[in-house]
């Protein structure tokens, strides 16, 4: 398909990128689990959540209309943006199937869009494990697709499970009157991501071409323990502690990877 569309009017199809980053660790004792839920309170709050949308909106090229922020007891944030469009002409790098940048500012034309983040820390009290969630949306309407800004999104969060939706709804029509359900080439959403993502996870598709649904899963390929273990009772865990730890830690991202409940 190519590139350049010539249109009748404002592009209306509606590109919508959804997916989750999940963070896990293991505390121990109730002490360092609280401690956890503090950190993540504070790394990860309303203020830093909007910080971090409001340079995806830079990204696509956007002007915020209204921000909608929240911090929640015990644990917990979430932020909506709405943005309105910016009409300038998209250069070819901002609709091909390439990663976007780190940030760097594009522009292009938006309009009835918004992004919104939600975060969801979450501990086991009996095994330890702490799984922190965060869920993204981010939709537009326009020529670029949000797909550029999940580089930079998966770049500023400690990711060991990523889950991808992307999905182009409704059609728009050329000056000739045929409809377009898709404006731009995509054969996988791996295709948006930098080289050093690609080569740090276990990626799996799941696409529907004509559907116009993509999918993808990632999981983190290197583990080292001590780069799940938070809190004071973790730093003189035993040998046999420590592979106790790995196996529940390992058990839990596989799970959620696989989206089931697995046998230990």
């Amino acid at each position: 398909m190519k590139s350049k569309l010539k249109l009748h009017g404002f592009n209306n199809l509606t590109k919508t990128l959804s997916f989750n980053i999940y963070d896990i660790c293991y505390a121990e004792t109730p002490q360092d689990q609280q401690a956890y839920v503090e950190y993540i309170n504070q790394e990860y709050n309303a203020e830093r959540l909007t910080q971090i949308l409001t340079e995806v909106v830079e990204i696509i090229g956007a002007n915020i209309l209204n921000i909608a922020s929240q911090n929640y007891e015990p644990q917990g944030a979430s932020v909506t943006i709405l943005i309105s469009e910016e009409p300038v002409t998209p250069t070819e790098s901002q609709i091909e199937e390439s990663p976007g940048p780190l940030p760097e500012i594009i522009l292009a034309h938006l309009d009835k869009s918004h992004i919104t983040v939600h975060t969801y820390p979450e501990i086991h009290p009996d095994a330890g494990i702490a799984t922190f969630r965060v869920d993204i949306d981010v939709s537009t309407c326009g020529v670029i697709s949000p797909l550029k800004a999940l580089n930079f999104l998966i770049h500023q969060f400690d990711s060991d499970i990523v889950t991808v939706d992307y999905r182009v709804r409704g059609f728009t029509r050329d000056v000739e009157g045929n409809k377009h359900f898709i404006d731009h080439e995509i054969n996988s959403i791996q295709n948006y991501l930098s080289d050093d993502t690609r080569d740090a996870y276990q990626m799996t598709d799941v696409n529907v071409y004509q559907e116009n649904l993509f999918h993808t899963k990632m999981l983190l390929k290197n583990f080292e323990l001590d780069n799940y273990l938070f809190g004071d009772a973790t730093s003189n865990l035993s040998a046999e502690q420590r592979a106790q730890v790995t196996e529940r830690v390992k058990h839990e991202m596989l799970e959620i990877f696989y989206a089931r409940n697995m046998p230990s």
